[in-house]
Parts: structure tokens; sequence; C-alpha cells
């Protein structure tokens, strides 16, 4: 038999307190009868309403009625009950007068307040520790709930699959959805099969997603399309492991405190699993400075055992420079994408970052990978494994025309002028002085020298094409050229001066 409930629906069931509702139940607020009540309560004041809680059951014997003059004063009484938030009205008669007062029921009726009537023979005091026994009995229960879901959790996580019982375990003992994601957030463990309405798993991935990048221990309640979503992060702040996500549990005391073990067995776990992949991670580096000397053998053959087959040749490089605090984010999704598609990726760490090796004919790897992590990526052509290094040398050469958050392919950055490549701190001094005269000489008097020698360069060094891009007659095209020469005192009609005047033209300025 179950445990009675402190609700008013319990109390009007035990035989022994002879209860009879007087009330008509289409009458009343929906849930009426099924609130948890916290306490019962007895008082006869005209306003009792200083001295309640809220979700109380009130017993009164009418005293306070006596010479009342018409429906008013109840209709004022039970009007300030209910705004007090009391959920229900007992009224004990053959004390002060014989049955229910009709204008207290029609004022109960009015304001879709329980009323019942509490018999002679049966105590207040009964009511009230009625009501205690069963708040009582249930904390019991879910006392003891919540020690034998512990138990049963921790059985879980000594399975073969620990993580994946434990996610399972939990969202049996909860009744509700359990995710667990990496820290790259994706979502690595779910139970039951039957997820979450579309619109809210996408809610939960969202929201994940966010707490993750912030790096910082921390936990969230939403609500999405009607369902509440609880969070918590797993790790410590500045290493988070992972994140717990719960849809469709409210959670009471017992409950979170069955959550935060599982919370603890799972980051425990996590953080345990680091030594490992410190180990993996140095491995997979030793693996790949083979690669970057040309010696395929030894990590094909060790890949082969441990992961699958390194990607089938002709493979392209990609390098992405990774920041710390992104660095457990990038491994975690890298290395699922190595589980679950064997052969289809291999990565380490090298000297200028992550080290990425995909199929030539992967388009998306470097690009979820540049928009995971935030940073650029630069790709290789493609190659086979015997000119590994030499691929290598130009994805550190794509990767520094690389946007944040883009992908930058060597084949497309060595199409353009050598020229453009120029970056180093000693080529803007040489290129900003080389400028200087023209700038300063723009600026005096507003012509456009730099605008007018960087589109005639670029056009060859035509004057009728020069003039139509820029929009200005070609006479003065030839004026301005002639006016940069004396302001340089260089001819420009040589190949050297143009070559030197474009290349300082295409350096970043300082």
């Amino acid at each position: 038999m179950a445990d009675p409930q402190p609700t008013l629906r319990a109390l009007l069931a035990r035989p022994e307190l002879d209860l009879r509702l007087a009330s008509d139940p289409d009458a009343m607020a929906d849930g009426a009868l099924d609130t948890p009540l916290r306490w019962v309560h007895s008082s006869d004041l005209a306003d009792p309403t200083p001295f309640l809680a809220d979700d109380l059951l009130l017993l009164t014997t009418g005293t306070q009625f006596a010479g009342a003059d018409g429906p008013a004063a109840y209709h004022a009484y039970v009007a300030r009950l209910s705004a007090r938030g009391v959920r229900g009205l007992g009224f004990g008669t053959e004390v002060v007068r014989d049955g229910i007062p009709p204008a207290l029921v029609d004022a109960c009726r009015r304001e879709r307040m329980p009323l019942f009537e509490v018999p002679y023979r049966t105590p207040f005091i009964a009511l009230a520790r009625a009501n205690a026994e069963a708040i009582a009995a249930e904390a019991y229960a879910r006392r003891t709930w919540a020690l034998a879901a512990q138990r049963a959790i921790s059985l879980a996580a000594l399975r073969p699959d620990g993580l994946a019982a434990t996610v399972s375990e939990l969202a049996h003992q909860l009744n509700a959805w359990v995710g667990l994601f990496d820290a790259a957030g994706t979502l690595t463990q779910s139970a039951p099969e039957t997820g979450p309405a579309p619109e809210v798993l996408e809610a939960v991935v969202a929201e994940a997603g966010a707490l993750l990048r912030r790096g910082a221990r921390a936990a969230s309640t939403l609500d999405a399309a009607g369902e509440r979503i609880t969070m918590q992060t797993l790790g410590r702040g500045g290493h988070l492991r992972g994140l717990l996500a719960i849809v469709g549990a409210e959670l009471d005391l017992e409950g979170r405190s069955v959550v935060t073990s599982v919370i603890a067995m799972a980051g425990l776990s996590l953080e345990q699993n680091v030594g490992l992949g410190r180990a993996r991670s140095a491995l997979r580096a030793g693996l790949l400075q083979a690669l970057l000397a040309d010696e395929p053998q030894l990590p094909r053959r060790v890949a082969r055992e441990l992961w699958g087959p390194l990607p089938s040749a002709p493979v392209v490089v990609g390098v992405a420079p990774v920041a710390s605090r992104r660095l457990d984010a990038a491994v975690d999704w890298l290395e699922l994408r190595a589980v679950e598609e064997r052969g289809a990726v291999f990565y380490g760490r090298g000297p200028d970052g992550i080290v990425v090796v995909v199929p030539a004919a992967d388009e998306r790897t470097a690009g979820e990978l540049a928009a995971l992590v935030d940073t650029g990526v630069g790709l290789s052509d493609p190659t086979d494994y015997a000119s590994f290094g030499r691929a290598h040398a130009q994805a550190v050469a794509a990767l520094r025309r690389a946007s944040s958050g883009g992908v930058a392919r060597f084949g497309d950055v060595a199409a353009e002028a050598l020229l453009s490549s120029l970056d180093s701190p000693a080529v803007r001094v040489l290129a900003d002085a080389r400028l200087r005269p023209l700038r300063a000489h723009d600026a005096a008097t507003g012509s456009s020298l730099v605008e007018t020698l960087h589109a005639w360069l670029a056009h060859d060094a035509r004057i009728d094409e020069t003039a139509r891009v820029l929009g200005i007659h070609r006479h003065t095209v030839r004026a301005r050229v002639a006016q940069a020469e004396r302001v340089l005192g260089t001819d420009l009609s040589a190949f050297p001066a143009r070559a030197e005047l474009w290349a300082a033209l295409l350096t970043p300025p300082l």
C-alpha cells in the first residue's frame, strides 16, 4: 500500500477522521484536492491571515461569524484566505452551530476553495497529526528512494560501460531524459532512446554549448516547450570535462542529492580519463613526428592497432593553433570523430598547433574544427604520406592567411602574388618609410597618390584601365603618376622601381 500523501484528498480518504466534502468538485480550482499541504492550522479569528503560511489547511468552528450581518462577512473572510494561499477550509460542526452556514458554502464556491465538514467527535489535532504523519511518511519514502537510487547508480557505474550505464540508470530513477555532453558540447550518451522533442533538444544543445564555452563551473535551469531543463557542468573551472543535462524532472532535495552523486561520479570518471588522454596525446604526437619526417611505416602500424587505419591517400594536412582553454574541446571532438569514423581522421599536436589529416575529398572537418575552436585552419594541397613534411609546411604557410573561424587552402594562397605574403616587422618598417612621402603629400594636399598608384600598378601600369577603375580622366592619372615620381624621387618607368613600390603597397601597415 502506498504511503498517504499530504493532500486534502488523502485526509478526506481517511475513514477514522470521518470528514465530509461540502464543496461541489466541479466548483473547485483544478487540482485543489491534490495540492501538497505544508501544515494544518486552526483559528477562529475574523482575519487570521497575518499568522498563516502558504499551502495551509485552515480549520475553524465559526465563532467569528457570530452576529454576522448577511453573506458579505463570509465572502470577505474566504477572499482573504484565498489571497493568502490557504488551500482549503474545514468547518467544525456542533461546536458553535449545527451544520455549515450556507453563506460560507456560497463564499467558498465563489473563491473555488474546497470546504469540508469536521464532525464534533473528530478533534482538530487529529487532522494536524494525520497530515504531519503523511509529510513524515513522504519524506521517509523520498529518503529511502534516494538511498536506493544512489545504490543502483553506483552499481551501474561499476559496469564496463560505466558512464553509459550511469546515465541510463539516472534516467530510469528520475523517469526523465538524461544526456551527457563532452567538453566539445557533443552529446555522447543519452537515455532513454526516445529523447525530447526536437525543439527541446535544440535548446539543450545550445545551452550546453554556451555553458561549456564559458569554461567556468556552472548550473543552469530553463524551460523550453513546456519542459524543465536542468544542467550542470562536469570538471573544474577552466578544465571542464563535460555537462549533464536532465529534461522533464522536477528535482526536490532528494532528487538533487541523487543528481549530485552522479555529477561527482561522472566528473571523477572523466578526470581519471585525463591521464589516459595525456598518454594517448603523447603517442599521437610521436607518430606525428614520424610522419613529418616522411616515415609513415610506424604510424601506419600503430594507428591500425589502436584507432584504425590512417586516412587513405591522397590526404590533406591541416594546422590549427588552438588556445589552451579550447584544447580539451578540440581533442574530445577529434577523438570522437576518430572513434566513430575509423580511418576518416588522424590528429596530433605539432609545433604549430593541432595537425589534422583527412582524405582529400573531406570538405567538412577543417571547417567544423575552425568553427568549434574559433581559430583559423591552414590546409595543404593533396599529398601522399611520402611528402607529408612538405604538406605540413604548406598548411603552416596557408594558416598565416586564415581568418578566425575560417579555412585557408595553400592552393589558393599560392595562386596569389608572392609579394602579398611579405609580412614581418622589418618589411613593414621599410614599406612605411617608402610610402611615407606619398601619404604625407596626400594628407597635406588632399590628393590621392597612394590610391592611384595602387590601381595603376594593379592594372599593369595601363593609364586608360586605371582611369576607368578610378572613374577619373586618363590625363589625371598620368598627372598623378608624374607627381608621385617627383615626390618619391624615382622613375617609375623602370620595372625594379615598380616592383619595389608594389611590394610596399601590399605590405600591411605598421
